[in-house]
Order: structure tokens, then C-alpha cells, then sequence
């Protein structure tokens, strides 16, 4: 697994939810901010506008992609001047599909004024296992639409926006498959972006062959016994340059970051699995279970087995740690 691919499956809990919607004019829909969840907008028919807490309106067209991965709340309309009057829709909700289809000002389907029709996801993250990467990105992507441009990402929703409107066998197994792949082309958008434009942060380092295959052998090999040595010379680089280039470009050490990582891994094997403390603890790198559950105590206020039963009962109250 490259290491994008490794960041979102990390962080994910529960299922992606998506739905596409018709508005007819006059509508207004307000998200409301949610930390740990991400959404995105995809304008299949429009145009429409987007209204943000501390931004002034923006206007959106066909074809335009908007990712919101820090869960600020905003509203879309179909004029700035158009006010909500309803609660406003939360992305963390079991109900997100029905209430993106009623929480409106106007008429969501039938007849009315022109229409606009959106394509809505959204994903809930675990707020502990949160990856600097998300951190880097800012309030709002955006990523219009252009002819020619981001194929992928066109072809992704094409096959998102079929198999809503016509669902048939198998479509509760390819929905989360395809919200997977939109969002990597999202995320895979805007950082072939960002190269040019900035000198540091996650998205030059992805861009940064030495870099990138230092995080790569990090990701793939958690449990190696790694020094910054060993790691430079996965990035063909000497140590000194390879450490100051890690630290300028991700603005920590490379040994900061991959203990970071263990354990987040070690707190999703946690989530995810049954696996013992002991086969945990050998799998991101401790060779005892009371050095592992000494430093992941340290990481998130709590020992392994404490952090386990805590998972296992907000899964059964339905409520966040």
C-alpha cells in the first residue's frame, strides 16, 4: 500500500456516506462543522454557490470539486442572498441521506425554479488517529473544472453519480469503494498542485523522491529496527542532509514521525482487530508488551487493553471517545 492509501485507511471509521440531491431555486443547505469528519461537493448541474463562515461566497459551476477536510461548517445555494431555515445537516448523522434531501429552503426534488444538482459524501474520521497530512491541507480545496483535466477524478464521479441513481446488485459493496477512490483523486489533485507553489509540507514530500521513499519503507515496515541511518540510506541520501531535509519538509525528525506512526498503527490493529497486546507490540516495533504499552500510554492517555475495551464500548453506545 503507498503511502496516501495507508494515511486514509488508517484514519477512516465506519462507512463513507453519499448521496446525490436536486434543489430547485429558490434553496439554501447548511452544513453544520463537524471535527473528525470530512465532506466534499461535487456540482453536477448548476451553478450554485458555496458561503463560508469567514470567506466571502464562491461561486461554483458544473463539473467544480469542493473538499472540506477540516469539517467546517458552510452552506451551499442557490444565491448568496438565500438564507437556511432549517437545522442544519450534520455529516456525522446515520440519517445524512434523508436529511440532505429535506433540510433546505425550497423544493429538494420536483417541480420549482431552476434546478442544481450536487453530488454529497462525507467520511468520519477518529480524531486520535488524525494524520499530519490533513492538518497540511487548507479550509476549503477546490478544484474546478477544467476540459482535459483531473480524467480520473471525472471518471470516478461519472461511476459514483451512475451507481446512485441505479442501484442494482452489489451496490452497497461499491459505493464506500468508489468514495474511496473520489476522494484519492481529490487529494491526488490538489497536491500535483502544490509543487510549484510551496516549499514544504506533506505535499512536496510526497513529490520528493528521497523523501517519499523513506516514508514508504516507514509505512511498509513499521517493525524495523530503524535509525535515521538506516532510513537516509532508503533515501540515498548521507544522514545529516536526509534528516534536515525530513524535518524542513514535515517539520519533525524522521524518528518522531515513525514512532507517531507505530503507534497510530498500533491504535487501529486495537480498533480493528483481536489480535494480542504481545503480537501488536511486535508488529510496530517493541520487542516487549511493557515497552509498547509505556510509550503508547504516553501517545494517548491510556494503556492497550484500557484503549481496547474504551473502543469497544463507544462502539456500542454509538458514541465518539
Amino acid at each position: 500500500m503507498d503511502v496516501l492509501s495507508d494515511i486514509l485507511a488508517v484514519m477512516r471509521t465506519g462507512q463513507p456516506r453519499s448521496a446525490q440531491v436536486t434543489w430547485h431555486a429558490p434553496w439554501a443547505q447548511r452544513f453544520a462543522p463537524v471535527p473528525g469528519a470530512v465532506g466534499f461537493h461535487v456540482i453536477l448541474r448548476g451553478p450554485c454557490w458555496l458561503i463560508g463562515p469567514d470567506t466571502d461566497p464562491m461561486p461554483l459551476a458544473p463539473g467544480d470539486v469542493v473538499f472540506r477536510p477540516h469539517g467546517q461548517g458552510h452552506t451551499l445555494a442557490d444565491s448568496p442572498s438565500t438564507q437556511p431555515t432549517t437545522p442544519a445537516c450534520r455529516p456525522d448523522e446515520p440519517d445524512l441521506l434523508p436529511r440532505y434531501a429535506v433540510d433546505t429552503v425550497g423544493v429538494p426534488s420536483g417541480v420549482g425554479g431552476p434546478a442544481a444538482v450536487v453530488l454529497c459524501g462525507a467520511y468520519e474520521l477518529d480524531p486520535a488517529l488524525i494524520h499530519p497530512l490533513l492538518h497540511d491541507l487548507p479550509e476549503l480545496v477546490h478544484i474546478p473544472a477544467h476540459l482535459g483535466r483531473h480524467p480520473q477524478l471525472r471518471a470516478a464521479v461519472d461511476l459514483l453519480t451512475a451507481e446512485l441513481a441505479h442501484p442494482g446488485l452489489g451496490t452497497d459493496a461499491l459505493i464506500p469503494v468508489l468514495l474511496d477512490t473520489l476522494l484519492l483523486y481529490i487529494l491526488r489533485g490538489w497536491f500535483d498542485r502544490q509543487p510549484a507553489l510551496r516549499a514544504t509540507g506533506w505535499a512536496v514530500a510526497l513529490n520528493d523522491p528521497a523523501i517519499a521513499a523513506a516514508l514508504q519503507a516507514m509505512h511498509h515496515h513499521p517493525a524495523r529496527p530503524w535509525t535515521v541511518a538506516a532510513l537516509a540510506a532508503e533515501a540515498r541520501l548521507s544522514r545529516a542532509p536526509f534528516a534536515r531535509r525530513f524535518t524542513t519538509l514535515l517539520g519533525q525528525p524522521p524518528l518522531t514521525y515513525l514512532t507517531w506512526w507505530r503507534m497510530t498503527t498500533a491504535a487501529r490493529l486495537l480498533r480493528q482487530t483481536d489480535a494480542p497486546l504481545s503480537a501488536i507490540a511486535g508488529e510496530v516495533g517493541y520487542a516487549s508488551e511493557f515497552a509498547f504499552a509505556n510509550a503508547f500510554k504516553r501517545r494517548y492517555g491510556a494503556a492497550p487493553g484500557r484503549y481496547r475495551r474504551q473502543v469497544e464500548r463507544t462502539a456500542l453506545t454509538g458514541h465518539r471517545l
